[in-house]
């Protein structure tokens, strides 16, 4: 009988020619364990997925209690199903009051390309501006809006009428105009090694959308839930979008995406036609269930707030190593070694030393540290003393 590796390699899609090839056999809290049995210090959750860790006991409780009741029942939009609606006037709660209509998807590349949509059909306009090294997705339209040549070339031609600006530049909001629908930005620029926006940034692009009846639209896969020490980073800066994006921590460790708008705006999907948006699982009722549930944790155990002591123990624990930088804000972090070209070897090798390491897709000269909310002090302090011993050893 064929192994597990190799039936992975002869039957899975692939996404790159060296895949970790870790084996995982279960996952709690932090941690996560191979099929050799090593204890795997998790300091990435999933690329953002995992905010209260692994198999959190309220969210698996949740989970059970939902599969008890019922499943998939029919196509998203046509029956009343308690978790979506639920969950969706939660995330209204905690929310400006204009973000109150939720559309769930199944994941961020759905939710952006029903943002796109959305604009569009609003404004009646077509052009849509991001930003250099913004990653939005790997879908056809969200490719079309991603900020870097090296992903895209391969798969044009593309959507039309996309403008790709320069974030942090003033230019920036000099180029919106009555012909643009939407401006698409990360308020914080995750894969491009976790750029933060000037002081003003974000207000100029919001004042430059409302002078020319354009949407705002935020894309917060990354950073929404807690991860950047606000609940979402739209408060952090102040600033409110007229579409907001959300995903990865958004379904508690299952699949999920949503779209958020006002009312009115979101109303324009119902007709002219109708079913202006339309998915067959999205929202699904586990995924709305565990998603609640994992917010739930988020916000009665004030995660986000605790994510900025994390992040000063972790700035604590890695002083004096030999680093160069250390950028961002919570607990989603980049790490800029004084030697970049050792970083393939540290994420290669930091299952070795119990840890779980990650690039970032723009910016080849630091690596992730974006572990789960949850994640103790201790294990923090844990995760340095590995982080140590592979960096003495690569170095």
């Amino acid at each position: 009988m064929p192994s597990q590796r190799q039936l992975f390699l002869d039957h899975l899609g692939q996404t790159s020619p060296a895949p970790l090839m870790l084996e995982i056999e279960r996952a709690e809290g932090s941690f996560l364990y191979d099929s050799s049995g090593r204890d795997i210090l998790d300091l990435i959750s999933g690329v953002s997925v995992s905010n209260t860790g692994h198999r959190h006991p309220e969210v698996m409780a949740a989970l059970a209690e939902q599969a008890g009741r019922y499943m998939h029942l029919m196509v998203y939009g046509e029956v009343i199903q308690s978790p979506q609606v639920r969950y969706a006037s939660r995330i209204a709660e905690l929310l400006p009051t204009s973000l109150e209509s939720v559309y769930f998807v199944n994941s961020g590349s759905e939710a952006i390309e029903g943002a796109i949509k959305l604009a569009r059909r609003y404004t009646g306009r077509n052009e849509i501006i991001y930003f250099r090294n913004a990653y939005h997705g790997s879908t056809t339209g969200a490719l079309s809006v991603q900020g870097s040549e090296d992903y895209r070339n391969a798969f044009r031609p593309l959507m039309p009428a996309t403008t790709m600006a320069v974030f942090n530049s003033p230019e920036a909001p000099e180029m919106i105009s009555s012909s643009t629908a939407a401006v698409l930005v990360e308020p914080v620029q995750a894969e491009a090694g976790v750029i933060q926006p000037s002081d003003s940034f974000l207000n100029d692009l919001r004042t430059a959308c409302n002078r020319h009846g354009a949407m705002l639209i935020f894309d917060e896969v990354q950073t929404g839930f807690g991860r950047t020490g606000k609940l979402f980073s739209l408060y952090r800066y102040g600033v409110t979008p007229d579409i907001l994006v959300l995903a990865k921590a958004l379904g508690g460790g299952l699949p999920l995406g949503a779209f958020i708008a006002s009312r009115e705006i979101m109303s324009s999907l119902t007709h002219d036609p109708a079913l202006g948006h339309i998915t067959t699982f999205g929202g699904h009722p586990l995924c709305c269930a565990t998603g609640l549930a994992s917010l739930e944790v988020i916000v009665r155990e004030n995660l986000a707030e605790k994510a900025l002591d994390k992040e000063q123990l972790f700035r604590s624990g890695l002083a004096g190593m030999p680093f160069r930088e250390v950028r961002g804000e919570g607990l989603l972090l980049a790490v800029e070694p004084e030697r970049p070209e050792i970083i393939p070897a540290m994420i290669a090798r930091a299952p070795e030393y119990g840890l779980l390491l990650d690039y970032f897709l723009f910016c080849s000269s630091a690596f992730r540290i974006a572990p789960p909310l949850t994640i103790s002090d201790d294990e923090i302090r844990l995760a340095c003393q590995r982080l140590k011993k592979l960096t003495e050893e690569v170095s």
